[in-house]
């Protein structure tokens, strides 16, 4: 079966426990069509880099899959018409990655760059 990631924004004046009801909500859409949600991440309230629908902020939340295209199909197409749902990004990949995603990761865990000193002096701004 295809793999897929999934991200969905939806709208900020929802509680925490609504949003991820929206996640559970769009598994049981895939499970019920013979697909699986694989990991799903609750990323919380985020700002956006541009107002959608009037909003600033947005809560986004992440799905791994495994599921027929019909499937995923009818997912996003319940997606779009659900009010609370600003945007919905499916991309197809190869192989699903181990472990969480950065959003999920510790700053400290991504920064292997080490510290300041190490890495040569600052360039000048023009």
């Amino acid at each position: 079966m295809p793999l897929y990631e999934h991200v969905l924004i939806a709208r900020q004046d929802l509680s925490n426990a609504q949003a991820e009801g929206l996640v559970e909500h769009f598994s049981t859409v895939l499970a019920d069509n013979g697909g699986k949600v694989v990991t799903s991440e609750y990323w919380g309230v985020k700002t956006m880099a541009y107002k959608i629908n009037k909003n600033r902020k947005g809560h986004y939340a992440f799905l791994r899959s495994e599921a027929p295209s019909a499937a995923v199909q009818e997912m996003e197409r319940l997606a779009r018409l659900h009010d609370d749902v600003m945007r919905v990004l499916t991309v197809k990949v190869d192989a699903h990655e181990e472990g969480p995603t950065v959003q999920m990761q510790k700053r400290d865990d991504r920064d292997d760059r080490g510290p300041r000193e190490d890495r040569g002096p600052r360039r000048e701004r023009r």
